[in-house]
């Protein structure tokens, strides 16, 4: 049993307007790659022993945000791997992420490789109205995608002087945004300490 799982998870702290936020803690998996990595096993954040898989590049993590308009900042980009210089990361705009539609918010990670990271966090605040529950923060596109990632596949331990075994898009495996209860009994020590910061997690 030497199997080693590392969540690598994208963070991002949801604010509403005013004193109303909504909660968006839940955990879900990228599970559908497009034909560039579908060769190697997912979910695509989970270290199996042999591979990981490192955020990174254009459109390194991309949502489907469900708001007119909204504002994005406090981006945070690191990589527990050797030699990695995460980031640094930048607004994205809406984009196309390839084999998995248009995504209306994206974030691109400077250069590629050797700057991914295996946790990415950044915050989203709705500008034109608030999201009444969890699950009503992100929205499916027309092809049933609400988060996705650019995926770099490296070898086990994580090391920048290692090529990328390939690289390719994952995305979530359905069109419903996940109930948030299992992930915030999961982080409920983390979040405690973060009083009205409000965060949803894609591993």
């Amino acid at each position: 049993m030497n199997k080693i799982k590392y969540i690598a998870a994208v963070l991002i702290a949801i604010a509403g307007l005013g004193l109303q936020q909504a909660k968006a803690d839940f955990i879900f998996n990228l599970t559908v790659p497009n034909s560039a990595i579908s060769g190697f096993p997912g979910p695509y954040a989970t270290v199996d022993g042999s591979n990981i898989y490192l955020f990174g590049a254009v459109n390194a993590v991309d949502v489907n945000v469900n708001a007119t308009s909204w504002t994005i900042g406090s981006f945070v980009a690191t990589n527990s791997g050797t030699g990695f210089s995460p980031g640094p990361l930048s607004d994205g705009g809406s984009g196309t992420v390839d084999g998995f539609g248009v995504l209306n918010q994206t974030v691109n990670s400077f250069d590629g490789y050797t700057h991914s990271s295996n946790f990415i966090s950044f915050a989203l605040t709705n500008t034109s109205g608030t999201w009444l529950s969890d699950t009503t923060v992100l929205v499916a596109n027309n092809q049933g995608v609400f988060a996705a990632a650019h995926i770099f596949v490296t070898t086990s331990p994580a090391n920048a002087t290692n090529s990328a075994l390939a690289t390719g898009f994952a995305a979530n495996g359905g069109s419903t945004v996940p109930d948030g209860g299992t992930t915030v009994m999961l982080l409920g020590a983390a979040l405690g300490a973060l009083g009205m910061a409000r965060r949803f997690l894609m591993s």
